[in-house]
């Protein structure tokens, strides 16, 4: 049994071998992403730069983390 693409036919074997290939092709590319471990919190907290204006504004940013995480922990 062939099927019509594209004005041309396609054998089913065709159709099937490519549709494999695809899935395998995906599920490789899926698993071979970065090997590195993740970071932890404080890792990640020190490598994010707070950006503030002064140092009033970025002690409110510290003070809103802490109570937020403060909450979250509940």
């Amino acid at each position: 049994m062939t099927y019509t693409i594209f004005g041309r036919a396609i054998p089913k074997q065709y159709l099937s071998i490519a549709t494999l290939t695809t899935i395998a092709g995906v599920a490789v590319a899926s698993r071979s992403g970065s090997s590195s471990a993740p970071k932890s919190v404080d890792e990640a907290k020190k490598s994010v730069p707070l950006n503030a204006g002064s140092k009033e504004e970025e002690d409110f940013i510290r003070a809103f983390i802490a109570e937020a995480e403060k909450e979250a922990k509940h």
